[in-house]
């Protein structure tokens, strides 16, 4: 079964959303960059998934002599680590570039950058996308929590509390014959 076409295309700048993010900054200095890293891509593993946006985490590797390479963690989140001194600014506004002109003639309509880099955010702009700061995502993504923990909790909400309730209307009948000895 393949997915629909994205709503958006979300870009979201890794390193700053951690130092944005009071619970990232917490797991970072707690138990290290790479816990607060995967923190992140769980988080938005979800949120991604339930508004429908191929999100691309990017990481920068500028001061790791390394290749840059892609992971691809569900069909709506992929991680980019950047090359070898290649920010993460670079490689987003590479992106804006390459989505924001093909807009026209591509199936997504939005793509949206998610960082609070200032410089950035006038640069994205600029191409076209649209810009969310690291707050903004956090408070989406708490949101949309939210609204899967409701829909999730009138779905497993029966009519009352009873046991009685949660079961077929012939075994009631046949407990209400045996209650009353019939």
């Amino acid at each position: 079964m393949s997915r629909s076409l994205p709503t958006a295309v979300l870009l979201v700048d890794g390193y700053n959303i951690i130092g944005a993010w009071s619970c990232l900054k917490k797991t970072r200095d707690r138990a290290g960059l790479e816990a607060a890293r995967w923190q992140l891509i769980e988080t938005l593993t979800s949120y991604s998934a339930y508004m429908g946006y191929d999100t691309q985490v990017i990481f920068d590797a500028q001061y790791q002599n390394c290749c840059g390479h892609k992971e691809i963690i569900t069909e709506y989140l992929s991680v980019y680590y950047t090359d070898f001194g290649q920010t993460a600014d670079t490689y987003i506004e590479k992106a804006c570039a390459t989505l924001c002109s093909g807009i026209a003639s591509s199936s997504c309509s939005r793509v949206i950058v998610a960082t609070s880099d200032r410089a950035q955010q006038l640069v994205v702009q600029g191409y076209g996308a649209e810009w969310m700061s690291a707050q903004q995502l956090c408070y989406d993504v708490q949101a949309t929590v939210c609204r899967v923990r409701q829909k999730y909790q009138q779905r497993k909400k029966s009519h009352a509390r009873f046991l009685a309730n949660s079961i077929d209307a012939k075994a009631r009948q046949r407990l209400a014959e045996l209650r009353m000895g019939l």
